[in-house]
């Protein structure tokens, strides 16, 4: 049996708001690695975001296929956001 669950881009870590260091910048998609009908394995990076001062690779929560996405390189995100769809079986 499958099913579809959304990724989304997690909480920006707490540091963030007291340190600032990490994040002046907005939060932006620098690379995208999983595109639709791409089989990924769980922790495959699926994009790769770019604050400025660091970049962040964001894994696959499940093994699954990529269904369908909803960022771009260069697009700016949100805490929550969408990124992608996947289907994965249990």
């Amino acid at each position: 049996m499958s099913r579809i669950i959304e990724v989304r881009l997690p909480k920006f870590p707490g540091c963030w708001s007291t340190c600032g260091n990490c994040a002046r910048d907005e939060v932006s998609v620098d690379d995208v690695l999983a595109l639709p009908g791409d089989s990924v394995e769980r922790d495959d990076t699926l994009i790769v975001l770019e604050t400025g001062k660091v970049a962040l690779d964001i894994p696959a929560p499940h093994s699954g296929k990529v269904v369908e996405l909803f960022v771009a390189a260069g697009d700016k995100l949100a805490e929550y956001q969408l990124i992608l769809t996947l289907e994965v079986n249990y």
